[in-house]
């Protein structure tokens, strides 16, 4: 994939940015769906899978930059991809949706205690400011909604910020991880993990075409896009930008289907959306960085 002649951290905040929105139409295609969620899952997996060995077998050399990781890597960080997008299903099967979310919202701060370890990345006052407004707004989406009943969904949830998180700084870490194969190895375990939970029926041919456009979208393209602009930003400023999934997740579906949100939803998003906008914005006006070219991804 090449870059266009841009700033990298602009690059970067670019690829984070379409893949939020793309992992924010979610909902659109699950309200499309009349199929449980662990069929939906495997589904939307495969297609996934099918649409990164596409780009993979399209063009071999997906990395950063030239070198070399150890092949082990690969099979260990594609079976964290896929715990990651199988804790998400399982966290919401066990606990509410606003438990998920207020978990999720921990994104930039575990990325970021993760690359300050990993990589000695230093975590800057706005981040922090701005990931605290964020998750005050995401806990208002919630409602604060926690029961004693909801501790599996909730340790499922964090489970999967976790790894979430790790892949995110491991793209930084590693500039030569070939990010395709890594999520298409990931598409391909969540497959395995869906098969014995999902309906071995053959799903209609439209049902089959809403599968095979979000899979290739949300589950392939997206993952393998925010990975790649991960690595041109701090891991926590791109977990902060994710945060926007929150938010336009519910906008598309009211837009689409009048489910019409509720004021926490409404209250909390506009939070969520300012501290985003804020950072980003207040970024922009500090960055002075020197412009180069990306020439490969």
């Amino acid at each position: 994939m090449n870059g266009p002649a841009m700033q990298p951290r602009t690059y970067g905040m670019l690829l984070v940015s379409i893949a939020t929105i793309m992992w924010s139409t979610a909902g659109l295609f699950v309200r499309a769906l009349d199929l449980d969620v662990w069929t939906v899952l495997g589904w939307r997996s495969l297609f996934g899978g099918l649409a990164l060995t596409i780009i993979i077998l399209a063009k071999k050399r997906i990395s950063a930059e030239p070198g070399k990781v150890p092949l082990y890597f690969y099979p260990l960080f594609g079976l964290m991809a896929a715990i990651s997008m199988y804790g998400y299903i399982g966290a919401l099967k066990l606990t509410t949706v606003a438990n998920v979310l207020a978990i999720y919202a921990t994104v930039p701060f575990v990325a970021a205690a993760i690359a300050y370890v990993w990589l000695k990345e230093k975590i800057s006052r706005r981040v922090l400011i701005a990931s605290m407004i964020a998750f005050v707004g995401v806990l208002i989406v919630a409602g604060f909604g926690a029961r004693p009943q909801d501790i599996a969904g909730n340790a499922l949830a964090f489970l999967m910020t976790l790894t979430f998180s790790i892949l995110l700084v491991a793209a930084r870490r590693y500039p030569a991880l070939r990010l395709a194969p890594v999520n298409a190895l990931g598409s391909g375990f969540c497959v395995l993990l869906c098969l014995p939970l999902m309906s071995h029926a053959i799903p209609s041919l439209q049902e089959m075409l809403v599968l095979a456009v979000f899979g290739s979208t949300t589950s392939g393209i997206a993952y393998l896009l925010f990975m790649t602009g991960g690595r041109y930003i701090p891991s926590s400023e791109a977990g902060l930008i994710g945060l926007l999934d929150v938010v336009l997740g519910p906008l598309w579906v009211w837009l689409a289907f009048s489910e019409t949100p509720t004021l926490s939803t409404i209250i909390g998003g506009v939070i969520i959306l300012i501290s985003v906008f804020w950072y980003l914005w207040s970024g922009m006006a500090r960055s002075q960085q020197p412009r180069r070219t990306l020439k490969n991804v």
